[in-house]
């Protein structure tokens, strides 16, 4: 295989992955609906700083089918499984956390009169499965196409706007669910899944 031949191959793979991963919000059973308790409109402004994450990720592109930085085959074929890994891992997850919420899934930061605290399924490893999803297509696109120092930016960017989301999201849950969530919270990480142990834990 040569170089061309494997970032041809990734730009299909980035391609399908896209596909895959809008369809998880279009496809999906229809629920029944139940009213609004209460909305943080706020959380828009979070999501257009998400969305100049992706559009700087994006902007400066390299040479079509060459690697991100100049690297021998071995290491581009490395670069390769780790895009491709991500994009797998991002598919499942936005679609599971998609089926997972069902109904209570929205764009806006809100809370439903009968929501529930979801913490099964991809919930179990992060509170924030969707972002992560996003964020790992994020960097699986500017492995394949973008260039490092756009994904660099672009990266900081959308944890940013991301951070932000999380607060405005999670004071909402808090007021909602207080120790429940709280108890959680501590439990599992936000969006990546690792998390540092608490002061003093061994």
């Amino acid at each position: 295989m040569t170089q061309t031949h494997l970032w041809q191959a990734m730009m299909a793979v980035i391609f399908i992955g896209w596909l895959l991963f809008g369809m998880a919000f279009v496809v999906r059973k229809p629920t029944a609906h139940s009213k609004e308790k209460k909305r943080v409109s706020a959380s828009f402004g979070a999501i257009a700083l998400q969305g100049a994450g992706f559009g700087l990720t994006w902007s400066l592109r390299r040479d079509s089918f060459t690697p991100i930085f100049p690297a021998i085959m071995p290491v581009q074929l490395v670069m390769a499984v780790v895009a491709i890994a991500l994009v797998a891992f991002a598919v499942w997850m936005v679609n599971a956390a998609v089926r997972t919420l069902g109904k209570q899934w929205t764009l806006a930061a809100r809370v439903l009169e009968d929501h529930a605290l979801i913490t099964q399924g991809p919930y179990r490893i992060v509170r924030h499965p969707i972002y992560s999803g996003m964020f790992m297509m994020m960097i699986a696109t500017g492995l394949v196409v973008g260039t490092w120092i756009a994904l660099l930016a672009g990266s900081v960017v959308f944890l940013l706007g991301t951070l932000w989301r999380v607060r405005l999201e999670e004071k909402l849950l808090i007021e909602t669910f207080g120790s429940q969530y709280l108890e959680y919270k501590r439990k599992v990480p936000a969006f990546i899944p690792w998390k540092l142990p608490a002061p003093g834990s061994a």
